[in-house]
């Protein structure tokens, strides 16, 4: 079965279904006026309670979505909302409260290495509630079980793998009950079988929880393994969409190079030679 390739009417036939929780509405996105655009008119829509995954080669927006979504940056064109809400439009009181919705997966962890795990875990609690410390032992000892650690809590991230860190990362994304939780490149450099137990922390955390997870990863059969739908970005476009079963069995050239990691393909391996540098290596004409 073919995915969903993208035409011009695809935003337009998923506005019959439920409205979604995350939608980017023909977003486009340039670092400054001039230079070259990283999102080109992107589509997507994420229902709540999905786990919706951001695919594609390096350098194509993935990441540069999130932060739209956190409010870092602002699109120079198009809507990015999220529940209803206009992330551009907020002022900073309103972008904050929205950001306390949120959980991140840094890639890597991004644990503050001074701090215990518990600590680590309890830090949002502490920095956005007024919880007593006693409920907040509570809560950062339950988000730990929930993530297998809770004997590690009075360890230091130092003295623990990299595989417990990210599960340690992700008990304190979830430390507030976020209605979204975004992951970026949630899987990058861990062994199999801590590949394994993080994506499936991720599909069970998002049904136990009831929230929406986008996810940003390179890695197929893992995220395959938990994504409700996937959107295969390329040059700044959505490319391909559609289930992960749709994805493996496409014969598009694009999706299937990414999906078999084919070295073929559309995707290069050569970066083309401009013209200019052709002629100034004194080579015959750019290849």
């Amino acid at each position: 079965m073919q995915p969903q390739l993208v035409s011009s009417s695809a935003a337009d036939a998923r506005t019959s279904l439920a409205k979604p929780f995350i939608r980017f509405d023909r977003v486009r996105f340039a670092y400054a006026v001039g230079q070259r655009e990283i999102l080109k008119g992107i589509d997507i829509e994420v229902q709540q309670g999905h786990v919706v995954a951001l695919m594609g080669g390096s350098g194509c927006g993935k990441t540069t979505l999130l932060r739209l979504l956190g409010g870092q940056y602002q699109a120079t064109q198009g809507q990015v909302l999220i529940d209803g809400q206009n992330v551009a439009s907020l002022d900073k009181p309103g972008l904050y409260a929205l950001r306390r919705r949120m959980g991140m997966l840094f890639q890597f962890g991004a644990l503050f290495t001074d701090m215990s795990v518990f600590d680590n875990v309890a830090f949002p609690l502490r920095e956005h509630t007024a919880l007593p410390e006693s409920m907040i032992r509570d809560l950062v000892l339950m988000k730990l079980q929930a993530v297998g650690l809770r004997g590690a809590s009075q360890l230091m991230p130092s003295q623990i793998s990299g595989g417990m860190g990210r599960r340690v990362a992700l008990a304190r994304a979830i430390a507030l009950d976020p209605a979204l939780m975004m992951y970026d490149e949630p899987f990058a450099g861990l062994d199999p079988i801590s590949m394994n137990i993080t994506a499936h922390l991720i599909r069970q955390l998002n049904d136990a929880l009831g929230i929406t997870s986008l996810i940003v990863s390179h890695d197929v059969d893992e995220t395959f393994a938990i994504a409700d739908y996937v959107y295969v970005m390329a040059d700044g476009v959505v490319a391909a969409e559609g289930t992960p079963a749709e994805l493996r069995a496409s014969s598009d050239p694009l999706v299937h190079q990414f999906v078999h990691g084919e070295a073929e393909g559309p995707v290069p391996f050569h970066q083309p030679v401009s013209r200019t540098l052709a002629a100034d290596l004194g080579l015959q004409e750019a290849s």
